[in-house]
């Protein structure tokens, strides 16, 4: 796995190729001396716990044959001062779900997800404990769950 970044204004705004030819925009806030013209570094990882988790749950669903209508999650960063530097220590992502879904599936997916198969949460365990919790079809379920930094 490979990835480019090339330069393109005076500031921080740079832009991002995967071996695919997929660009992504990165910058920073203009309080931090940015153009705003996409999200900062530490968004992408926001994201990509989004993502990642995502990708599993909708593919564990789907083998299940749960009927997802509508997929969404919403992913909050808490961040601390180590040093210089600002690395997340808690991550909470909240999934909404709806369609004909078993609940006790839709909590297993997203267990699964952040246990066993999320890359990305995986490699932000030395340092980040992620909560997960499942809506489903407007109602919480009572799984609720993290994954325990080493």
């Amino acid at each position: 796995m490979k990835v480019t970044l090339n330069r393109v204004n005076d500031n921080f705004h740079f832009e991002l190729k995967n071996e695919r030819g997929h660009i992504v925009n990165v910058d920073s806030r203009p309080e931090f001396g940015g153009n705003d013209m996409g999200p900062s570094p530490m968004e992408l990882i926001l994201m990509g716990v989004a993502g990642c988790s995502a990708i599993d749950m909708i593919s564990i669903l789907k083998k299940q044959r749960q009927e997802i209508t509508s997929f969404k999650a919403e992913v909050d960063g808490e961040r601390v001062q180590v040093g210089e530097a600002k690395p997340f220590k808690d991550i909470h992502v909240v999934f909404h779900l709806e369609g004909e879904i078993i609940p006790e599936k839709a909590a297993r997916a997203a267990q699964l997800s952040f246990e066993k198969y999320c890359s990305v949460s995986k490699t932000l365990e030395p340092t980040a404990t992620v909560h997960y919790k499942v809506v489903l079809n407007g109602i919480p379920l009572t799984h609720e769950g993290g994954t325990s930094n080493l």
